[in-house]
């Protein structure tokens, strides 16, 4: 079986994300995905809310598919080195290839990551496009892993959590975000500015 780590911020999760996850598997490049959200001292986002909420916003969306998880590997407030996820989720499932799933815009520079080259050595990985990242050019910098990297052919959306985040409050978004999302961000007063 192919399981793919799909690791981020998830603040919050949308729509995007899981139709990205539904249609990898439905064109099977992999067979079953696993959130793996970001612990709670992740440098690389700012406004980001507590772990506790991102992970239960996943468990909400992802207990409506069979094949789409979510683990708390990070929940413990750390946030891991990729590397270190990819090596935990493949000792976890010996009997199963562990593939990483990553935009374009993360691929141009998984060379400056803790261990990036590991990554590209020792993983298969799925690289989702992005605006202004250039599949030739990428797969030309990273010419000697290329026989490692695929990339997937998924129609691209803009959705961001930054647009969701910035509008939540005063804009109809519903068509972006799962509604028990939604009404779970509005429960617990997620996103108000203050």
């Amino acid at each position: 079986m192919k399981i793919g780590i799909f690791c981020g911020s998830f603040n919050p999760v949308h729509n995007m994300h899981l139709a990205l996850a539904n249609n990898l598997i439905k064109q099977n490049y992999v067979d079953k995905i696993i959130f793996v959200p970001a612990g709670g001292d992740y440098k690389f986002k700012s406004n980001i809310i507590p772990f506790k909420y991102r992970y239960e916003m996943l468990q909400i969306v992802c207990n409506k598919y069979p094949n789409i998880l979510v683990s708390d590997i990070e929940g413990n407030g750390k946030s891991l080195f990729t590397i270190n996820v990819l090596n935990k989720f493949k000792k976890q499932y010996m009997q199963d290839e562990i593939v990483f799933i990553c935009g374009a815009d993360n691929l141009s520079y998984i060379d400056k990551w803790h261990n990036g080259y590991d990554i590209l050595k020792n993983f298969k990985i799925i690289v989702i496009e992005r605006d202004g990242n250039k599949k030739k050019d990428l797969l030309t910098k990273y010419h000697d892993y290329k026989n490692n990297i695929t990339f997937a052919n998924i129609k691209k959306n803009n959705i961001s959590s930054t647009y969701i985040r910035e509008n939540i409050n005063n804009k109809d978004i519903t068509k972006y975000i799962d509604k028990d999302i939604l009404k779970y961000i509005k429960d617990n007063k997620l996103y108000e500015r203050r």
